[in-house]
């Protein structure tokens, strides 16, 4: 029989097929129908045909917006949010309205026109998370926004671009913390205030304890299948140290980060065919002040974490009516599967 599985953060229940579970080689991706990508513009040698850049890690010598760079910040010419103006919260009767006040930036990740960061060395991919804090410390500076997600879409499936496959992230700054992040400060908070411990701290030492479900266990990360995992192959990089905000985390820590997200990625690239993906970076939202509820504990409470989502199945009406995910592979068959595959990096 299928087992339900309750994710210990936000509650959620997740539906794992244990019995007739779908083996990993069944979710090997087809690349039949992807066609010819088109010129890169984000390639060294094309600045002129991206925004000027907010940003670039540059050798020396070099010129702004003119070859010389190993990663650059541009605004994205498909942005949601406008830097400029104010927010204007007002109610139209019952209804809440402001406006689309928030930033968003794409991070190239390098000059050289790679896929995946798989393909990346482990250097120039922390370089590039390098780049990703550096940005999100300088738009915490605007008063109007309350977070910042990082995140990449890896695949049309996922949400990239048909044309070019540029290694690229993105960053998208709001003046709201999104919903998704708030149901877990909540979870986090509970747990906290019932225990005194942080929740993901706890699933750090059962998960390590365990070992059924770890993918990399390295020095300061760790790479886990979620007990409750929504989705195929889902994977959770955590600090082991505890840290409630991204943008703390040191330089010994960023550096094993990047080497264990070149393992992770590897894997999945070698495991499933380079399957099409979505990453993202779920931090602390900005404290500028001391409020009541979850703000008084949050940097206890809460731990910083990248979550990897495959997307190799279908979300279909059963999910998104209930809240349910149907999940065709457990966790722990993903785990070891994705275990075995030897990489180099």
């Amino acid at each position: 029989m299928p087992e339900l599985r309750k994710d210990p953060i936000i509650g959620r229940w997740v539906i794992i097929s244990v019995e007739r579970a779908m083996r990993p080689n069944d979710f090997k991706v087809s690349h039949a129908e992807d066609g010819e990508e088109d010129f890169c513009p984000f390639c060294e040698g094309h600045e002129d045909h991206t925004p000027p850049e907010i940003f670039a890690m540059r050798r020396p010598g070099s010129e702004r917006n003119k070859p010389g760079w190993d990663t650059r910040v541009v605004p994205s010419i498909s942005g949601r949010f406008t830097i400029h103006g104010n927010l204007e919260r007002r109610g139209i009767g019952m209804y809440d309205v402001m406006n689309p006040i928030g930033a968003h930036e794409v991070i190239i990740e390098s000059p050289t026109h790679y896929i995946d960061i798989s393909q990346m060395d482990v250097d120039k991919l922390e370089l590039a998370l390098d780049t990703a804090v550096l940005r999100i410390v300088d738009l915490e500076r605007d008063q109007r926004f309350k977070y910042c997600l990082l995140f990449k879409n890896h695949g049309a499936r996922a949400g990239g671009s048909k044309t070019t496959r540029h290694v690229r992230s993105q960053i998208i700054a709001t003046p709201v913390t999104p919903t998704r992040v708030k149901e877990e400060l909540r979870g986090s908070r509970i747990y906290y205030q019932y225990k005194e411990r942080c929740l993901f701290c706890d699933i750090i030492r059962q998960e390590l304890e365990s070992g059924i479900r770890v993918v990399v266990d390295s020095m300061h990360m760790v790479a886990i299948t979620p007990f409750a995992s929504r989705f195929p192959f889902e994977i959770w990089i955590l600090p082991k140290k505890h840290c409630a905000d991204f943008i703390n985390i040191q330089r010994d820590e960023l550096k094993d980060l990047a080497r264990v997200m070149k393992i992770v990625f590897s894997k999945l690239y070698k495991g499933l065919n380079d399957p099409p993906y979505n990453y993202m970076l779920h931090t602390a939202p900005f404290r500028r002040e001391k409020r009541s509820g979850y703000w008084l504990t949050i940097k206890e409470d809460y731990h910083w974490h990248i979550e990897v989502t495959p997307r190799i199945t279908q979300v279909a009406g059963f999910e998104w009516g209930s809240g349910f995910y149907i999940n065709p592979t457990p966790p722990e068959d993903a785990a070891k599967y994705l275990r075995e595959i030897d990489v180099t990096i």
